[in-house]
């Protein structure tokens, strides 16, 4: 997940400027500051926002907008009307949040940004996605490196829950000579654990990673022999991507059928011609397929778990994901779309 809808907001001690020295190093590039003075030092890709009271100003004195306490529904009520307005909006919850939050952003004509702020870390997730869409951006306040490094650890997990389906293939014969993408994570992979791919944006099938070995080659834990390169591939922030188009750094979802979810970071890409088996399958009635490399270190995720491509037939079960079926550049969208 990105840290772009991440504001943070430090908190005055001694050692404050280390602190934000350290948030940039790692890719913290929003701040909020009480008080109304920015300190020294801040480069001018940071995008800082002071508040003076219940005002929040740029860092050249324009008011952008206000904060909000909501403790109450009339509270939310009145929150709600400034964002109708086209108002920011950065609101503080007493009590009950997760609802409210969620009341704010399906809020009815919503023009204006909404920012929440959190003094509990473990609940940033939440806020991000809420409804999906999450509110505009959060604001976290923070006291010290351990909350940061901490903070990070909770963006860096957080996926899109996932709808998991069984799938019959269909079809399995030879997919001639192609590029074949191999993914290298900077994490160990569990023995179940791997990415999700396939040529269609709305089932990603389940490959797994090269966890064991065989005869002839070593366990490479790290790594998932993924598929051909126009295949798409689940990231971090739900959006999909081409396997070609992965870069080093990007965070992709890595998962088990019907178990963890999390994040993992690209590490490298190998793209190498290899022989190609096509899988189809048709799930409620549209067909969808994935190309990936025909050797025994390549597994999809059968029934009974990880199955070598070489060892699959005509009638077995697979396990994918659904996804929405419209997106553009990525991101799911409200359309009609149709992909063979």
């Amino acid at each position: 997940m990105s840290l772009s809808r991440v504001i943070l907001e430090p908190r005055a001690t001694e050692n404050s400027s280390a602190m934000i020295e350290y948030a940039l190093r790692r890719g913290f590039r929003r701040f909020l500051f009480s008080g109304g003075s920015i300190p020294a030092g801040l480069p001018m890709d940071a995008e800082a926002t002071i508040q003076v009271g219940t005002t929040l100003r740029s860092a050249s004195g324009k008011d952008l907008g206000s904060t909000r306490q909501v403790r109450d529904p009339k509270d939310l009520e009145a929150a709600g009307q400034r964002l109708t307005r086209g108002d920011l909006v950065l609101v503080d919850f007493e009590g009950e949040s997760i609802i409210p939050l969620e009341n704010l952003i399906a809020h009815a004509g919503r023009k204006g940004t909404l920012w929440v702020r959190t003094m509990d870390l473990e609940r940033v997730p939440s806020a991000l996605g809420a409804l999906e869409a999450g509110s505009d951006a959060v604001v976290c306040p923070v006291g010290s490196v351990d909350d940061l490094t901490r903070l990070e650890g909770l963006i860096e997990g957080k996926v899109p829950e996932l709808t998991w389906r069984q799938a019959v293939i269909d079809r399995l014969g030879p997919g001639g000579m192609g590029e074949r993408v191999i993914v290298d994570s900077t994490s160990l992979l569990g023995e179940s654990e791997g990415l999700l791919a396939g040529s269609q944006g709305a089932f990603l099938f389940h490959v797994v990673g090269e966890t064991q070995g065989s005869r002839y080659t070593r366990p490479r834990p790290f790594r998932v022999n993924a598929g051909a390169l126009h295949s798409y591939t689940l990231l971090a922030s739900g959006e999909t991507r081409y396997l070609s188009e992965l870069e080093p750094g990007d965070a992709v979802v890595i998962a088990t059928p019907r178990g963890t979810t999390r994040s993992a970071r690209v590490g490298r890409l190998k793209i190498e011609r290899r022989p190609m088996t096509l899988l189809e399958v048709t799930v409620e009635g549209t067909r969808y397929t994935v190309f990936v490399q025909e050797a025994e270190t390549v597994r999809l995720t059968g029934e009974q778990g990880p199955v070598p491509v070489t060892d699959l037939r005509v009638g077995m079960k697979l396990w994918g994901v659904s996804l929405p079926k419209a997106r553009h550049f990525g991101k799911a969208v409200a359309e009609t779309i149709v992909e063979r």
